[in-house]
């Protein structure tokens, strides 16, 4: 008989968690809150306490290529960065391919989920839901994967800053924001500089009188167009860059790095310098606004002063009418037992940032509790796919005492570059940790099998980008189409952009150039080494005499 589980939320991470655990033999019941999928990604005019909530213009930071799901990749003529209904269509046609929704019960909440008395025997749940009518029913389920997301509950910090109460103008988190119509004319201030942040000041700023954005450490500052016009995650995220980095000293690279994003602009002139490591902002405006003194940066926010803001450096702003607080969520789920938040601040500890090591048996999972420098959507199908098969009981866990000791490990690593623990604990390297799971899933990409046997798909997934699909050429859920998805990801990347004929020839660079892009990143930084180093220079010379290389690349691809 097939094992039961239970799927909280029907979001992306839920879509791709009821595939994953049909594609292990498993019987999974999705309960969703609303009368619809989507979760984060769908557009609501008025935002819906314990909800998800976007902006009208939200646009995804990720290319469609790199955050896609590994057997399923978007439409050829979708944008490289699209709107969130497009993104939305996206998920209806994968659930529709996959014949997903017939697992969903809609307008349903979870109450309560509860260990059952043999737990320690069956490692059996009782979850308490109630439907739309108010009424409550009690299920046992074998498994629970929580897909409810981290974005439901704001974090306002108003409280901390003396004077709030006497504020005449209006104080907001952005989970309440929509547009910019009701700031027209204003004098309005923005805290904090995470995606969100950045977003709602550049959109602000476009009506309002005067914006201000208040930030306490600043901002790496990154468009989403690379060189020759690429999305950026396709030329910067790849395995020939881990490679790399991982054989640099660390101060190097954070040099390299820094002289590459100064390149543009200098972030110390435009008030942005934060430290290296940090997880950069994405926002192709931004800077232009700050040029224009359409944005105005601020230090860190002090206190209220009648309608009037202080600031850290002693600074005050008067006549402010809005304040928009940009500062992120408490990544907490009511309906869990308490016992699970056994972290030094309450937070849930997790192996792998999946499961609780507090659990006698591995039978609960909490999907897409994580932050990243990558694609967030293939990194929750990697842990669907890993969670389902330890339910299956096909993958084991290591003892309770190993898994402490790893999530020890990698928040003591982590905090040398996030100063703010809870941070560090979320934090995951994108490709590391992919492979890491892949590893025990049984298909992380075997990269010199791939050069000796095909050599055109090895070196496309060993210099290319990271795409999804390399973690469906072998193993369990291999994927017939993956070997061709990865040989036209590029044509994909560049269908959007055909929508008027050109008398020219087209360029046949399409592949090439990303690769070029990337060889000459790394030329540069190992001929740094090379000369700081002062070795030999017939080593400086192999370097500069690339020619035979790239006709040999150039033949190959």
């Amino acid at each position: 008989m097939s094992q039961r589980v239970a799927v909280i939320g029907a979001g992306p991470s839920g879509l791709t968690s009821i595939k994953s655990c049909l594609d292990e033999g498993l019987k999974p019941t999705c309960f969703e809150s609303s009368d619809d999928i989507g979760g984060l990604w769908r557009f609501k005019e008025t935002p819906e306490p314990g909800r998800s909530s976007i902006y009208r213009s939200l646009v995804v930071n990720t290319s469609k290529e790199m955050m896609c799901f590994s057997d399923f990749p978007m439409p050829a003529d979708y944008p490289n960065y699209m709107l969130h209904s497009q993104l939305l269509q996206y998920f209806r046609l994968y659930a529709q391919h996959f014949d997903l929704l017939r697992h969903i019960t809609f307008q349903t909440s979870v109450l309560t989920v509860r260990q059952r008395p043999d737990f320690s025997r069956s490692g059996q749940w009782e979850v308490v839901t109630e439907n739309r009518e108010g009424q409550e029913q009690r299920h046992v389920f074998d498994g629970v994967l929580v897909c409810s997301g981290h974005y439901t509950q704001p974090v306002s910090p108003l409280d901390q800053f003396p004077g709030h109460e006497s504020f005449p103008g209006r104080c907001l988190h952005s989970w309440e924001y929509k547009d910019a119509d009701a700031f027209r004319g204003k004098r309005v201030v923005v805290v904090g500089i995470g995606n969100s942040g950045g977003d709602i000041a550049v959109e602000i700023s476009r009506a309002a009188e005067k914006t201000f954005l208040s930030t306490r450490k600043g901002a790496w500052v990154l468009a989403r167009m690379s060189s020759s016009g690429l999305p950026l995650d396709m030329t910067a995220i790849s395995r020939f860059t881990v490679l790399l980095t991982s054989m640099l000293p660390r101060a190097l690279v954070n040099w390299a790095a820094e002289r590459t994003l100064n390149h543009r602009y200098d972030h110390r002139l435009y008030g942005l310098h934060q430290h290296t490591e940090q997880k950069p902002l994405i926002n192709d405006d931004l800077p232009g606004r700050i040029l224009q003194g359409a944005v105005v940066l601020k230090p860190d926010l002090r206190g209220f002063q009648g309608s009037g803001l202080l600031f850290q450096d002693g600074t005050t702003e008067g006549d402010i009418d809005a304040v928009v607080f940009c500062t992120g969520y408490n990544g907490t789920f009511s309906f869990l037992p308490p016992s699970l938040c056994s972290g030094p601040r309450g937070d849930l500890n997790l192996y792998r940032r999946v499961f609780p090591p507090a659990l006698e048996r591995p039978t609960l999972a909490i999907m897409g509790l994580f932050q990243t420098k990558g694609p967030i959507f293939p990194a929750v199908e990697m842990q669907a796919r890993w969670v389902t098969r330890v339910i299956a009981g096909l993958t084991q866990l290591p003892p309770r005492k190993t898994m402490l000791s790893k999530i020890e490990t990698e928040t003591k690593r982590n905090m040398k570059s996030y100063l703010c623990p809870r941070q560090a604990a979320l934090h995951v390297d994108y490709i590391p940790y992919l492979d890491s799971l892949a590893e025990q899933v049984g298909v992380r990409p075997n990269i010199l099998g791939l050069l000796l046997r095909e050599p055109s798909v090895g070196l496309r997934v060993l210099l290319g980008p990271c795409t999804p699909y390399q973690y469906r050429l072998r193993g369990p859920g291999k994927w017939d189409g993956a070997r061709q998805a990865i040989l036209t990801q590029w044509e994909r990347v560049a269908q959007p952009f055909r929508t008027r004929l050109d008398p020219e020839p087209p360029r046949p660079l399409v592949l090439l150039s990303p690769l070029l892009i990337t060889l000459s990143v790394g030329a540069v930084m190992l001929a740094v080494v090379l000369s700081q180093c002062k070795l030999t220079l017939c080593l400086q010379d192999l370097l500069q005499d690339s020619t035979h290389l790239l006709d040999w690349l150039s033949a190959l691809l």
